[in-house]
């Protein structure tokens, strides 16, 4: 974690620091688990808060990635970790079996997800009128599904997530929703993407889906093609998909959370 801080930290700034990293320890019930945050150093009234839910394969240097950038761009990013201290996995079996719990019982993945925004509120700078969840893959249906279930945030936004979650409901679903979606996603079939949109509009909910030409699961991902390929999984990096779906990301943000 040090050695990952210290390169991330000359990497950013180049000389002197910009940005404060560091990681939290918490627990639930008798278990340890480690988020990771990364936030400016001059914070403002103006600086919000991206949790962020990593991939199945758990809370790794991606996510962390994506922290230390939304850091660099002025706001606070922090990682929640939903599986607990030190695991992360590299494998679909094992990835698929630590995920799995999550997909069948909403309310054992929504209790995770609030027990880390309960965390990142702990931070110093944390305003809780100004916080967005996003997710990437797994933690897209995880950010979908906390935001049904009534999450205090002002918005969700997924990247590549599976889209056949809970049902909505309108009384609990108060954050606007932006789906990044990737057009050549084998995980998202047509049949779930016109079930979400419909219970999103019968709802009436703040909802923006956006389709990304050419992309395939985990889009945004560097090192989605090398693991596509290890594994026979039809997932792949797509520069152009990545950049854009960050910029709607940011668009969104400035939008919804004031």
């Amino acid at each position: 974690m040090k050695q990952f801080i210290l390169l991330a930290l000359l990497f950013i700034t180049g000389t002197g620091f910009s940005q404060v990293l560091d990681s939290v320890q918490y627990s639930i019930n008798g278990q340890s688990y480690t988020a990771f945050y990364a936030k400016p150093v001059k914070i403002t009234k103006k600086t919000k808060t991206v949790l962020i839910v990593h991939e199945w394969w758990g809370l790794n240097d991606y996510p962390k990635s994506r922290a230390i950038q939304i850091a660099k761009e002025g706001n606070i990013g922090f990682c929640i970790d939903m599986y607990g201290t030190g695991k992360v996995v590299v494998n679909p079996k094992d990835a698929q079996a630590l995920a799995m719990p999550f997909y069948t019982n909403p309310d054992f993945s929504y209790g995770r997800f609030m027990a880390g925004y309960n965390q990142a509120l702990k931070i110093q700078g944390v305003d809780s009128s100004k916080i967005v969840a996003i997710g990437y893959c797994f933690g897209g249906s995880v950010v979908l599904n906390a935001a049904k279930m009534g999450a205090p945030v002002d918005g969700v936004v997924s990247f590549h997530g599976g889209l056949a979650g809970i049902p909505v409901d309108k009384d609990k679903l108060k954050a606007a929703v932006l789906v990044c979606n990737g057009l050549a996603d084998a995980f998202v079939p047509e049949e779930d993407i016109k079930e979400f949109k419909k219970q999103m509009t019968e709802a009436g909910a703040d909802m923006t889906f956006i389709n990304y030409p050419d992309a395939t699961h985990a889009f945004t991902n560097p090192r989605s093609t090398e693991v596509g390929k290890k594994f026979s999984m039809p997932i792949s990096y797509n520069a152009a998909a990545d950049k854009q779906s960050w910029i709607d990301f940011n668009k969104f943000m400035k939008s919804k959370v004031k």
